[in-house]
């Protein structure tokens, strides 16, 4: 009896292939680590490259907290010339990868655009006298990893991980229609935070925007293949030559790179959703950013929504390859075509200083950060809080507005005392 107990169960079971739990990642494409650098060896390569080509290249650690969350971004500055009193007579470039932790290849893709600017890795068809004349007259910011913290999670097995550290979407933490929640609004992916700018990666982005004050800016994601312009929060772009400078040089790079495959537009009105508090909606509206853009360079759509890592990533090598020599030609293309769309480098700074207003918050939130050059000296250290900054500042206008008034009413008040005197000779 026995016996004949055992041979069903094993025929019952042998006829049946095991469930696998929807939480079980067996089923889903794991990080392929021989085409993906882990974050840390990511950066310590960025570093050495800088070492390499001190020339061209600057590196300085930016960090912050807010409430006892901690973030910091490497920032790379490319300049051939290396004199900070060019920097504003030249065209200003910043590109932005990583935002999403998911998204590796963005910042692959920020590795491979250093290496051919150092020239330790080159672009085919591209002669080194043309490119060096281009690049003569840029300065270019590079942003390699914008969210370290969340890049860390998706390494330790949370491959759908988007948002940073703490649980925020970093591209819904900026201030431009903050806040607002369409109807599939889905918490896990677009929380965007107790506030705007209330993350210190995205008040260190903001603070790095207003100081080098860009031309161009351009923020690289992965998930589809697009161009993408402002609005993000609606489905219109700007109006007039703004938006037929930027649409132009969109449709040049699909042309040339993108073989035609990529969406252009806004990304509200192409997207499919409306995204609130995104970066190049910021970057556009109050930064005053002349061209504004939003790349997405790779994406599966054949892949599982919970196989995050093939959605967002290429897995093999040849397509791996692909999108880097694509893309990174596409930068080149920008460098290149940037600082003709707009003619002068001077239509953009006519509008930048005392013409860009900005408000004292926008300026202040962020402020409080530590900088650390390649060598790990402290360039710039406040230790205090933001809230009493803001408080004192507010006091010191408010009482400089009640002495203004007191002194008007003291002076109209002598005026009114005085005795009349007539003008007629008696």
């Amino acid at each position: 009896m026995a016996s004949l107990l055992s041979f069903f169960l094993f025929f019952v079971f042998a006829s049946f292939p095991p469930v696998h739990s929807e939480k079980s990642n067996s089923t889903f494409t794991p990080i392929n680590r021989d085409l993906y650098h882990a974050s840390v060896d990511l950066l310590e390569q960025i570093k050495a490259l800088v070492h390499r080509h001190p020339d061209k290249l600057t590196v300085e650690t930016i960090e912050t907290e807010n409430k006892g969350y901690q973030a910091e971004i490497t920032v790379v500055t490319y300049c051939r010339s290396r004199r900070e009193s060019d920097d504003r007579s030249k065209f200003r470039i910043l590109l932005s990868f990583g935002q999403h932790g998911r998204e590796l290849i963005t910042t692959e893709l920020a590795l491979r655009i250093l290496s051919i600017l150092s020239e330790e890795q080159f672009l085919p068809n591209i002669s080194p006298a043309s490119l060096n004349s281009t690049l003569d007259k840029l300065v270019i910011k590079v942003v390699p990893m914008e969210n370290l913290n969340g890049r860390k999670l998706v390494e330790e097995g949370d491959l759908c991980e988007r948002r940073n550290g703490r649980g925020v979407d970093l591209n819904r933490n900026w201030s431009v229609d903050w806040g607002k929640k369409e109807k599939d609004y889905d918490p896990y992916e677009e929380n965007p935070g107790t506030g705007p700018f209330s993350e210190p990666e995205t008040q260190i982005m903001r603070k790095l925007a207003l100081s080098f004050d860009p031309h161009v800016w351009v923020n690289v994601h992965s998930g589809m293949e697009a161009l993408f312009m402002p609005y993000d929060h609606k489905n219109t772009t700007p109006d007039g030559l703004p938006s037929r400078r930027m649409r132009s040089l969109l449709s040049e790079l699909n042309q040339i790179h993108c073989h035609k495959r990529c969406m252009i537009g806004s990304g509200g009105g192409s997207v499919g959703y409306l995204a609130h508090g995104t970066a190049t909606d910021y970057m556009y509206d109050i930064v005053k950013v002349p061209m504004a853009f939003t790349f997405e360079i790779y994406g599966d759509l054949t892949a599982s929504e919970k196989d995050c890592f093939k959605m967002f990533n290429p897995v093999d090598l040849t397509s791996f390859n692909r999108v880097l020599n694509d893309w990174s030609a596409a930068f080149f293309t920008i460098f290149k075509l940037g600082p003709l769309q707009l003619d002068e480098t001077q239509s953009k700074a006519s509008t930048s200083g005392l013409e860009k207003w900005v408000s004292i918050d926008e300026y202040l939130d962020g402020y409080l950060m530590e900088r650390r050059n390649r060598y790990g000296k402290k360039l710039e250290v406040l230790d205090v809080g933001m809230q009493e900054i803001r408080t004192y500042f507010r006091l010191f206008l408010l009482s400089s507005v009640l002495l203004l008034f007191m002194f008007c009413s003291r002076i109209s008040k002598s005026k009114s005392s005085r005795p009349i005197v007539s003008a007629i000779p008696l």
